[in-house]
């Protein structure tokens, strides 16, 4: 199977471990065990002894029930059965694709949005259909452009929500509206939420499985939770058809996740609001940092992110965003990731859940660049 290369994932593995200033990262600053047990207030000894003690089998095949329960919490009316753990969200975007599509389907996805939605069905033999998000409309999506695509048949419409790399965040009222249209259908609709819960916003985030029987979530331990380091994610789904399909594949590539991961994950999930109030305090002060440097700098612009931790930022340079990014990075040491990737130009998408002191000096050093660029 050819597929194309993935372009964020070529980038950062190029770049990222020498960057003096990593705003590139898209994770809510990650923790450590040891900040996890301070967070959540269980006894360290008394969770490393039971852990020690486990032999180290498959584990629980479909997922352990407390990692299971921990992630039912975070939607509505979810039920263990209706989720599949998988290898993060990568691992559950490949599973449903390879699950559901066939060569031919239609495949309706957002642009911008993780590479992954529109390259993996198109290396399948899918008929893939791009749906343009533009700052104008604040990266919400056309709904009328959406109908005119889906006219003859759609198997599946992909989502970003909130979006990577802009931040957009879709409303309940949007995503019903979403809803309709592949009801008519019958399509399935995917929705990546890697990015769920970190609004900017009180407020519960709805889930496209709260509000869609063909509704299908994807999800991770990584970017909300911090801890992408054990490499969980699952998929979420009320059609009973989904999750068949993909276990079967699942056996075929899978099996099981780790014993180890999942005893953490359901460790974290059982205070989540604990991690989720951390990280919400960091995005939302972050992005008054960022919001600050963006109204100051005089060379950039942006649509201000409503959700999530990644920004999409213009600037007012005559030269590719893949260059700028390469440049900058060996100038100063700042990392950011070319809008090139998600086929956008003349503009970055900066990682704002940082630490803050990187993200404070990192943005210190793009307005040096900038102001060197300008000046050539």
């Amino acid at each position: 199977m050819e597929i194309k290369p993935f372009l964020v994932e070529e980038w950062m593995n190029k770049y990222e471990v020498g960057a003096r200033y990593n705003i590139a990262e898209t994770c809510v600053d990650s923790v450590s065990l040891d900040e996890l047990f301070q967070l959540t207030g269980e006894d360290k000894e008394t969770f490393l002894s039971s852990l020690c003690a486990r032999r180290l089998t498959y584990g629980d095949i479909f997922g352990q029930p407390a990692f299971l329960e921990g992630i039912c919490r975070l939607y509505r009316n979810l039920r263990p059965e209706q989720v599949t753990p998988t290898h993060g969200a990568a691992g559950a975007n490949h599973h449903l694709f390879c699950s559901l599509v066939e060569p031919g389907d239609k495949v309706i996805s957002v642009l911008p949005t993780y590479q992954q939605l529109y390259s993996i069905p198109d290396s399948l033999g899918a008929q893939v259909e791009l749906l343009p998000l533009s700052p104008d409309s604040g990266f919400l999506p056309d709904l009328a452009r959406l109908e005119e695509l889906a006219r003859g048949g759609v198997k599946l419409i992909c989502l970003n929500n909130p979006n990577n790399p802009t931040g957009a965040l879709m409303s309940q009222e949007i995503l019903e509206q979403i809803v309709a249209i592949a009801r008519r259908h019958g399509a399935y609709i995917l929705c990546d939420e890697v990015y769920r819960h970190l609004t900017q916003e009180e407020g519960y985030c709805p889930s496209i499985v709260d509000l869609y029987e063909k509704g299908i979530s994807v999800s991770s331990m990584s970017k909300v939770f911090s801890l992408a380091g054990i490499r969980l994610g699952w998929i979420a789904s009320r059609d009973p058809g989904v999750l068949e399909r993909c276990l079967i594949h699942r056996d075929y590539d899978l099996i099981s996740c780790g014993m180890l991961d999942e005893t953490v994950a359901a460790l974290a999930l059982k205070h989540g609001d604990k991690l989720l109030a951390r990280n919400r305090g960091i995005v939302r002060e972050n992005l008054s940092i960022l919001d600050a440097w963006i109204q100051r700098e005089p060379h950039v612009s942006y649509v201000k992110p409503q959700a999530g931790t990644t920004a999409l930022v213009y600037y007012d340079l005559d030269i590719p965003s893949y260059d700028f990014c390469r440049e900058m990075y060996h100038a100063t040491g700042a990392f950011v990731t070319p809008g090139d990737c998600f086929q956008q130009e003349h503009c970055v998408r900066v990682g704002y859940a940082c630490d803050r002191k990187t993200l404070v000096d990192g943005l210190e050093a793009m307005s040096a660049f900038l102001a060197q660029k300008a000046r050539s």
